[in-house]
């Protein structure tokens, strides 16, 4: 533990609460201390990773998003002319073969008649 990073109360409680609950018969108070101490450390390791992992995933992140709104601005820097979008829609099949089978149904009852 370095003078700069203080293990937090809470942290402590814990590592003591999993060091007595796994604590063997005969094993005296300074080992359980000493296995607690372990304990903590472990933890502390934990959240440094953790930390580093969620700072490195942000930091992607970030480089992501700049990387693909980069070429986008560069792009349009470049066209001299403006560009045309075409925007493609597709219509769902289902009026089309409603209005069918009405004329179909409607022929067939003028036939009949």
């Amino acid at each position: 533990m370095s003078k700069y990073h203080k293990i937090s109360p809470q942290t402590q409680q814990d590592a003591l609460k999993i060091a007595r609950a796994n604590q063997k018969p005969g094993q005296s108070k300074e080992q359980t201390q000493l296995i607690a101490q372990g304990i903590q450390k472990g933890i502390d390791e934990y959240k440094k990773q953790m930390k580093a992992r969620a700072r490195e995933a942000s930091r992607q992140k970030k480089l992501q998003a700049k990387a693909k709104s980069a070429p986008l601005d560069g792009e349009i820097d470049a066209l001299d002319e403006p560009v045309e979008v075409l925007e493609v829609t597709r219509q769902h099949p289902l009026p089309w073969v409603l209005l069918v089978l009405s004329w179909l149904a409607g022929g067939l009852w003028l036939w009949l008649q």
